[in-house]
């Protein structure tokens, strides 16, 4: 390891590169092609984030309901409150359109206001039957008129289910098949077959329907993160080049560096493929991501480059510099900016190791591109003209180079005043951080399907499914008339809920039930009395063979019980206190000796996962401060100088989090990747500023102020070109339809502006007042990895 850092490594590493420039370019095209190839691998992810482990209590508890009772999240729902539905027209579209949907092989069974059917009760024997309660394809106006009044009062077993009473918004309600609710079928179905079929209605028919349930959701908002993954690649590649140009100044140049990363965003999607990663909403973030990252490698090097054509005229030495100088610099940027990354692969969660495992292993890859191209390239090319390296003195950057080291110099204390309050305000809005992880939250609120989403919230109560499992002990034990009263006694206590619909259970069966034996007499749907129960008891038993009868919601062993309900959209915070009133209830009602109830459903476990994440969070950042700290270590050999690199860099991160704090942006899964992105990437501007400093420590016998300015005035140029690269390149993300890719770009944006500002001003400003306790070559020992200085000339003969 000590020579792998040294001068001669890298002075060897350079010649073998210019030497064997055709070789290496075989090589990068091989790998490229290969790739490529690749490809055809790459898949998207047609299930919900899982943030849990495999082993958490709360996916193994909604496994348990998986396997007893199938997907709870297989339902799509159409639904209108058009009037003019119950007219002979309409209302025969309404039943086509459920008909057609019905004989799709993906559509398991389709329940709406034409095809009900009610209990009737028959003698001889005793017995329930489930009839028709009319014949949708012979009924007269009349009889569709006075379907259309009596169905909300007459048949309460159905409210909330296919119609709510009081809103008098009817829908139809589709089951998938569950083999398909997870798999590829699902989104061809609703893309090639559904939506068709769904626009082919609106331009035939006047009514006004809404569509949503979470297949539906969750296929479109795929669809949009697919969709948005070409923009946020070509936008950001516009973006930056548009930048890189404005400060370089040459075509040239912008296409080496535009070239560079898109091979780089080529190799990304194929190690995606390679490795049998879904493309997920993080996945998805690489791609651009590796353009915003690989871009700055580009300025370092380039701007090398120009300087040392500038200074001696001579290409060959000049490449060779490049590559011996930079080179060792942009590593250590890249490895630590990797290595932020990386600390995801520590947590428990499969979607974090993905995102990190992709994250580092490209980030290393934009690196190896960006040193093998960017000198082999300009080895093939004349020298740079005079025009291609005006802007290395132009006035208006030179006027901010004197202003950053004015400040310096002059307003140190102005620099400590501002950077405390700072650290307060954020403190103060860190403390009004709000934790949420909403499966809806982050979609896109223009979206037609979100609209319709709002539609059901206020009409059915929410369209996320909600479940709890209930467990008697003992077989049978769900049809006792004790454990019915306890579950209707439950129900009445979720009706108070706002968030939460009504739910439907074997309770409402019971009701139906005993409301068909007193001939369908409405005022009768209720629970029957243990009298009663005896009576009906033959006619009960006929209800086991029905058809989506009492196996919907009782398994085959009678032992476990499930109560449907469904949920609006609501935060993490409201989860916690619907729980909070719930639990204790559910206590009271269902002694734990005799039952054991659990709350579950896709909705409430991705909730629970946020929560997980954030633990993650502080293990992640954790881990990258430390991985910083031990560079820092290596590099400087001195505790003092450990907590002076860090200072500028987590003063951001406590910013961010206090403006998030300020205007109400939640800790959620979306926004909880902005302080590893941004900390892993700030740092770079660190280890550029110090990483100078050092050499000129060197050459100035340790002396702090002679030594500051100098390595300030040569790192603020690169350090600014590639914040506002940067900057403009997270910026990117904003464009995004979803909430929280918004948020995570402007946050970053912001976070690596701070940070820069923070390196140039506070840290150096920081060497020069601790320049007593820091400035000796004892307490900053020289490590026996060698620093490379770039003022040097010692390698004035190390030509190709």
């Amino acid at each position: 390891m000590q020579k792998v850092f040294s001068f001669g490594f890298w002075n060897f590493i350079a010649s073998r590169i210019l030497r064997n420039r055709i070789l290496i370019i075989i090589i990068l095209l091989g790998i490229t092609v290969f790739l490529g190839f690749q490809w055809k691998h790459m898949q998207f992810s047609f299930s919900e984030a899982n943030l849990l482990p495999d082993d958490a209590p709360i996916n193994q508890q909604y496994a348990e309901f998986e396997e007893k009772f199938g997907s709870d999240g297989n339902v799509i729902m159409i639904a209108t409150d058009d009037p003019d539905l119950f007219t002979p027209e309409n209302f025969k579209a309404w039943a086509k359109l459920a008909d057609t949907l019905s004989t799709f092989p993906e559509i398991k069974s389709v329940i709406g206001i034409h095809n009900l059917q009610k209990l009737e009760k028959l003698e001889d024997p005793k017995r329930f039957e489930m009839e028709p309660i009319l014949d949708s394809n012979t009924v007269s106006e009349e009889e569709i008129e006075s379907y259309g009044e009596n169905l909300f009062t007459d048949y309460p077993f159905y409210d909330g289910l296919i119609f709510n009473s009081e809103s008098r918004t009817v829908q139809t309600v589709a089951y998938m098949k569950d083999s398909l609710v997870n798999a590829k079928g699902r989104k061809i179905f609703i893309m090639d077959k559904f939506l068709p079929l769904i626009e082919s209605f609106k331009e035939e028919n006047s009514i006004e329907i809404h569509v949503s349930g979470m297949p539906y959701i969750r296929t479109l908002n795929s669809q949009n993160i697919v969709d948005e993954i070409q923009w946020f690649v070509l936008s950001a590649l516009l973006v930056t080049s548009l930048i890189f140009f404005f400060f370089f100044r040459s075509f040239r140049a912008t296409l080496i560096s535009m070239l560079t990363v898109i091979i780089g965003v080529m190799w990304a999607f194929g190690f995606i493929g390679l490795l049998g990663f879904e493309i997920t909403v993080l996945t998805a973030v690489i791609p651009p991501l590796i353009i915003i990252i690989g871009i700055p490698n580009c300025i370092f090097l380039i701007n090398k480059y120009q300087h040392e054509i500038k200074l001696h005229g001579n290409q060959a030495k000049s490449l060779q510099r490049v590559i011996t100088k930079i080179g060792n610099a942009t590593l250590m940027t890249n490895v630590t900016t990797a290595s932020g990354f990386a600390t995801f692969i520590f947590t428990q969660s499969e979607l974090l190791k993905e995102f990190g495992i992709l994250a580092s292993i490209n980030i290393i890859a934009i690196f190896i591109l960006s040193l093998l191209i960017i000198p082999i390239i300009y080895s093939y090319m004349p020298r740079p003209q005079d025009k291609h390296l005006r802007h290395l003195g132009k006035q208006w950057i030179e006027g901010f180079v004197e202003w950053i080291v004015k400040m310096v110099k002059h307003r140190r204390v102005t620099i400590y005043f501002t950077s405390v309050a700072v650290l307060v305000l954020s403190v103060i809005g860190i403390f009004n951080i709000k934790i949420s992880g909403s499966i809806l939250e982050d979609m896109p609120q223009s979206a037609d399907f979100f609209q319709d989403i709002k539609f059901f919230e206020e009409k059915f109560d929410g369209v996320l499914p909600l479940e709890i499992m209930i467990d008697t002990k003992r077989p049978n034990g769900v049809t006792k008339l004790s454990t019915l009263k306890k579950m209707d006694a439950l129900k009445s206590e979720i009706k108070d809920i706002e968030e939460l619909s009504s739910p439907v259970s074997i309770v409402n069966l019971a009701k139906y039930a005993k409301q068909a034996f007193y001939n369908n007499n409405p005022k009768y749907y209720q629970l029957p009395t243990s009298q009663e129960q005896t009576f009906m008891s033959p006619y009960i038993k006929s209800m086991d063979n029905m058809e989506n009868g009492i196996s919907s919601y009782v398994d085959s062993t009678g032992q476990f019980a499930r109560m449907t309900m469904f949920m609006k959209d609501v935060t993490t915070e409201e989860i916690s206190r619907i729980e909070e009133k719930l639990l204790p209830e559910i206590s009271k009602i269902f002694p734990e000796e005799r039952y054991e109830v659990t709350m579950t459903g896709k909705a409430l476990v991705y909730q629970k996962g946020t929560h997980y994440l954030v633990d993650n969070l502080i293990i992640s950042l954790s881990l990258a401060i430390l991985l910083i700290a031990l560079f820092m270590a290596w590099m400087f050999r001195s505790f003092r100088m450990i907590l002076i690199s860090l200072i500028p860099n987590l003063l951001p991160l406590l910013m961010t989090a206090g403006m998030m704090g300020f205007i109400g942006v939640p800790i959620k899964p979306s926004t909880i990747l902005v302080f590893s992105i941004a900390f892993g990437i700030s740092v770079d501007d660190t280890i550029h500023f110090l990483a100078k400093y050092r050499q000129e420590l060197k050459s100035n016998h340790w002396k702090i102020k002679r030594s500051v300015y100098p390595a300030l005035r040569e790192t603020t140029v690169s350090m600014f070109y590639t914040s506002i690269v940067l900057f403009f390149g997270f910026s990117v993300f904003m464009i995004s339809s979803f909430g929280g890719t918004v948020a995570l770009g402007g946050l970053v944006s912001a976070t690596l502006l701070f940070a820069m500002l923070a390196n140039l001003l506070l840290l150096p400003s920081l060497l020069l007042s601790l320049e007593r306790s820091i400035a000796n070559q004892k307490t900053m020992k020289e490590p026996q990895i060698k620093i490379i200085d770039t003022d040097d000339d010692e390698d004035d003969n190390d030509e190709k």
